[in-house]
């Protein structure tokens, strides 16, 4: 058998073994990835390849998944023909789709050609939450691969081009903002010098924009209630400046162990990582509130969100969003900030959930974005949508305490 034969049937074995949970587990990523991990033959090459081509056939189960049951040699070509065009992928493409015609851009297009229904790409839910989501040029960029963009935390832009050029990879800086750049290669950024002293770190451009759309002064005390890892505050960090404080909580303590490590290897003193919720006296110049929410901004990186999703869980999300940035404004001193972000394109978690809390709290109000980036704001909040500068999708309204 070939190599592409060899292949084509490790991908089904592959797809056989996942498909009862890509539409059921919300820790998808993780079985994937242990999945890939138990294969002691595979090399990196071999795991980029079968990674790209089983988030493909997740990314469009409803045209691949009919044909896993009953053609699955052209299940295989219709993935081969979808999937991204990479260094680990080329060779398997060619061979797998060469019946096919060059794979179009477009959605429409490529549902054209397969005869496939376009609206089954998306959770019939999502039409009236985002409009714009089902339709080009936002349906087109849903369905494309996610670029890999990272965020200087260091004025050093020299020393991370030159680690970059050692190891042959290509990046370029946005022209948003040109601490925000787009890595041109398939590379492990994390494996560089650069990245192990904290030059650097991995962060979507849409993700930097929440932060940037505010007019944040440095100096300032701030508050991050659900920081997570610490993406954002990092960035928050370091707009503040070195006279300038973050105190930073999450319900996850592995997250926050994870922050402290980032927030020391960037050098980043000004970070205080909390265990507990501040006490009920406390005030900040600013609170930040990434919200948990349904991921659907993440769709292009976790496509199985779109499958298990549902209009109750949006529900769920929603009420629970209301409760935090309500406890949040209790921290917000008097003329200070209150900023409310999610990774969802649902209306329900963003504008629904920001004007049911301003009908409840006549004290603040919304301030318009210092930057809008192109983006139209609309509501109380900026909808940050992937396709116009190829990001995942985000929401932020900044609001201001009289």
């Amino acid at each position: 058998m070939s190599i592409a034969g060899n292949q084509q049937q490790t991908y089904l074995r592959l797809a056989a073994a996942l498909r009862p949970h890509w539409r059921r587990d919300p820790a998808f990523a993780t079985r994937l990835q242990q999945l890939l991990a138990r294969e002691r033959a595979f090399g990196s090459r071999d795991r980029r390849l079968y990674r790209e081509l089983l988030y493909t056939t997740v990314r469009f189960a409803p045209w691949i998944e009919p044909l896993l049951s009953r053609d699955p040699a052209r299940a295989a070509a219709v993935a081969a023909w979808l999937a991204a065009e990479l260094p680990a992928t080329r060779d398997y493409r060619q061979a797998l789709a060469a019946t096919l015609p060059p794979c179009p851009p477009g959605v429409a297009a490529k549902a054209a050609i397969l005869e496939a229904p376009v609206e089954a790409l998306l959770p019939p839910w999502l039409a009236a939450e985002c409009p714009a989501a089902v339709a080009a040029p936002e349906i087109d960029a849903l369905h494309r691969r996610a670029p890999l963009w990272l965020r200087l935390q260091a004025d050093d832009a020299a020393t991370v081009a030159a680690d970059f050029a050692a190891h042959g990879w290509s990046a370029r800086p946005s022209a948003l903002r040109p601490d925000a750049w787009e890595v041109r290669s398939d590379a492990d950024v994390t494996r560089c010098d650069a990245y192990q002293r904290g030059l650097f770190e991995v962060q979507d451009l849409g993700s930097q924009l929440i932060l940037a759309s505010a007019a944040i002064a440095p100096g300032g005390h701030w508050f991050d209630a659900c920081a997570g890892a610490g993406g954002k505050t990092l960035q928050l960090a370091r707009l503040l400046g070195p006279a300038g404080r973050v105190e930073a909580h999450d319900i996850r303590p592995a997250a926050l162990d994870e922050l402290a490590h980032r927030a020391q290897r960037a050098g980043l003193r000004g970070i205080v990582v909390r265990r507990s919720p501040p006490p009920a006296d406390a005030r900040y110049d600013g609170v930040l509130v990434d919200a948990p929410c349904s991921g659907s901004g993440t769709w292009r990186r976790a496509p199985h969100f779109k499958w298990i999703t549902t209009p109750d869980h949006l529900a769920r999300q929603a009420e629970r969003q209301g409760a935090l940035l309500a406890q949040a404004a209790t921290w917000v001193r008097p003329g200070g900030q209150l900023i409310y972000a999610t990774c969802s394109l649902a209306r329900r978690e963003n504008d629904a959930v920001v004007g049911a809390f301003l009908a409840a709290h006549p004290e603040f109000s919304v301030e318009p974005p210092a930057q809008a980036f192109g983006y139209a704001a609309a509501g109380p909040g900026l909808a940050i949508l992937p396709a116009r500068h190829d990001t995942d999708g985000f929401f932020v309204a900044t609001l201001r305490r009289a």
